[in-house]
């Protein structure tokens, strides 16, 4: 990854979350995470969308270890004594309704970006919850994130090499995910006890999950200044700019579809994908076999945990 572990460590000054006194914290934070893991369904749309064949077989062990994640959680309510709950508007914004609408928005905004977040708040979770076999859990998960977190990084990078009006609305969006997450802190401070020593921190860990959000941005190459040093009114111009561009490219999609239609009836004219470029994709040029993936890493294999607490074995399938 391009931000460290070490520099996204937050300083809990030695609180713990107890799973008896804290159950109700804990319980309500693991709903959020299942709520995000289930969002792993909309893996399958980028997946019939990949722009290469490395991209596709990412995505396809990416949506095992989603669907893995949601067993996991679905565990450590089980440790809890609590069942699954509907997912708070913030998160249900950030993870759903800000889903990306191409390649670009999808790799920078839900993985680089909002996988980043989440990730952040594993840590968190990890360093504060007083329960060996939660946090165990949470260990393994872990080390899946920051690949995908990574995979987002370098994919947007690759996206937006050259593309300087594409940097500024992938960055003009990002402002509105970091918007989504302030409320979610506004939502936490009512919902939650914030007297506890813990959770009386957690304005600061959400402003300092912000930072780290600004340092990957940057280092990813979309803005050359922390997003918090930009004006209000260069922010609500790169909004616009974003939100204007994806209007625009709607409508040119939309006038497209209408337009071709007819041809797409028959098979022609229709988008490109794996199944047309398969043969000039890089992976099968460079000799005709694909082989192990450089994703691909047999320590993983059996290492979550599923709904019953049994070890879920992956890799054979992420390898499929």
């Amino acid at each position: 990854m391009l931000v460290t572990r070490e520099e996204m460590a937050f300083d809990f000054q030695g609180a713990r979350l107890d799973p008896v006194k804290d159950k109700d914290v804990i319980v309500w934070a693991v709903q959020q995470f299942l709520y995000g893991e289930i969002t792993g369904v909309q893996i399958g749309h980028w997946l019939y969308n990949a722009p290469d064949l490395e991209s596709a077989r990412f995505l396809a062990r990416q949506a095992v270890e989603e669907f893995q994640h949601v067993g996991n959680f679905l565990r450590i309510l089980e440790i809890l004594g609590a069942p699954p709950e509907k997912a708070t508007w913030s998160v249900r914004f950030l993870a759903t309704g800000l889903m990306g609408g191409d390649w670009s928005e999808h790799v920078a905004l839900e993985m680089a970006l909002g996988e980043g977040l989440v990730l952040q708040a594993f840590y968190a979770m990890i360093d504060t919850v007083d329960e060996p076999e939660i946090v165990a859990i949470l260990k393994r998960g872990v080390r899946q994130e920051e690949r995908h977190v990574d995979f987002g990084e370098q994919q947007t990078r690759k996206a937006i090499a050259g593309r300087p009006a594409l940097r500024r609305r992938l960055l003009g969006l990002a402002l509105v995910s970091l918007w989504g997450v302030s409320r979610l802190e506004a939502f936490m401070k009512k919902r939650l006890p914030m007297d506890h020593p813990a959770l009386k921190r957690l304005p600061d860990l959400v402003r300092h999950s912000v930072r780290i959000a600004e340092l990957r941005l940057m280092r990813i190459g979309l803005t050359e200044v922390p997003i918090s040093s930009l004006s209000a009114g260069r922010k609500l111009a790169l909004i616009a700019e974003a939100y204007a561009g994806k209007l625009a490219l709607g409508l040119l999609s939309w006038v497209l579809a209408v337009l071709l239609f007819p041809l797409r009836l028959v098979g022609l004219a229709g988008p490109k994908r794996l199944t047309d470029t398969y043969l000039s994709d890089p992976l099968i040029v460079r000799g005709g076999r694909l082989g192990p993936g450089a994703e691909d890493d047999p320590g993983d294999a059996g290492e979550q945990a599923g709904p019953g607490g049994t070890p879920a074995g992956h890799g054979a399938a992420a390898r499929a």
